[in-house]
């Protein structure tokens, strides 16, 4: 080459360009959650049932052959009560009955309760302000 080439020649810089990529953490906006309680009084009606017993005595005063066991009418529970009595014979007597009802009654019985209720409450937050680092 000549010096004439070599003053006509031009070099030229190369570049080359590199993509570098990184990933960082960033905070974002946020959620904060707080729970409340309440509580309420509240009325609550129970229906309560009872069951009484009336023993009712009837006198009978009559002549059976043989004894008998307790027997039931309806809601009434009948139990004989047995004497022996001295005559020239002996006879079974039946002496009285206790008839014994079953009375079902219900009645409404108001209570005051407490009741709690939860509340959830939520709250957005920002994010925190970042400085880009050169």
């Amino acid at each position: 080459m000549s010096k004439n080439d070599e003053a006509t020649r031009t070099i030229l810089p190369v570049a080359r360009e590199e993509l570098r990529v990184e990933v960082r953490e960033v905070e974002g906006p946020g959620v904060r959650i707080k729970k409340r309680v309440h509580e309420r009084e509240e009325a609550v009606e129970v229906p309560l049932e009872a069951t009484a017993l009336d023993v009712k005595r009837v006198p009978v005063g009559r002549v059976v052959e043989a004894r008998e066991g307790a027997r039931r009418e309806g809601e009434t529970t009948i139990i004989p009560v047995y004497e022996e009595v001295a005559v020239v014979e002996r006879r079974l007597v039946l002496k009285e009955e206790l008839h014994i009802t079953r009375r079902h009654s219900t009645r409404v019985h108001r209570q005051e309760v407490t009741l709690r209720e939860e509340e959830a409450i939520i709250e957005h937050t920002s994010p925190p302000k970042h400085r880009e680092s050169s």
